[in-house]
């Protein structure tokens, strides 16, 4: 199936992706603030199901569909986290959830015909690179605490997290294509 044929998604299903992306990157930037040690924040365990949102999105409607749902998930959790979290961290999530999710978005369309694991790991694995280095450049850069080994045990985490959500992506989307054919 071509991105060109892939149906528009319903309000009820555009409006369930864009509050799940606002809600998981909100959580993120509340939960970032909170170290668990030397190595890891709260925020580094729920931010990886905004790939999983962007991803089902884009695999069932298509890019155009998925930007529309990082659009509207971005303004909500940026707006939300400005009065929420520290101004320094609402900006530099936001950086870096456009230019993650823009590049995940844009990996994975391309990918898309290959092998059904494959474009949303490998869109996965590049933009959290991306996002970590953004955000903990721009969120911590100067600040009190390991800022560094934070921001690598919270690259750490995206990626396992990127592997393990490889198994509900197929479970979704086995069932969507099942809806479909029904």
């Amino acid at each position: 199936m071509t991105t060109a044929t892939l149906a528009r998604p319903s309000m009820a299903q555009f409006v369930a992706a864009a509050l799940s992306m606002a809600v998981v990157v909100l959580a993120s930037n509340i939960l970032v603030q909170f170290p668990i040690n030397d190595w890891l924040t709260w925020g580094a365990i729920t931010y990886p199901v905004a790939f999983l949102v962007s991803e089902l999105v884009n695999r069932a409607h298509g890019p155009q569909q998925a930007r529309r749902v990082a659009w509207v998930g971005f303004a909500v959790a940026v707006a939300a986290s400005l009065v929420l979290a520290p101004a320094r961290i609402a900006v530099a999530s936001g950086m870096a959830f456009l230019l993650s999710q823009w590049l995940d978005i844009g990996v994975f369309d391309r990918l898309r015909h290959g092998t059904w694991w494959r474009a949303p790991l490998v869109a996965t694995v590049l933009a959290a690179v991306l996002d970590t280095a953004v955000f903990w450049s721009i969120a911590f850069a100067g600040t009190e605490g390991p800022w560094v080994t934070w921001a690598l045990g919270d690259l750490a985490v995206k990626l396992v997290l990127g592997v393990a959500l490889l198994l509900p992506f197929r479970l979704l989307i086995g069932r969507q294509l099942a809806q479909r054919a029904a």
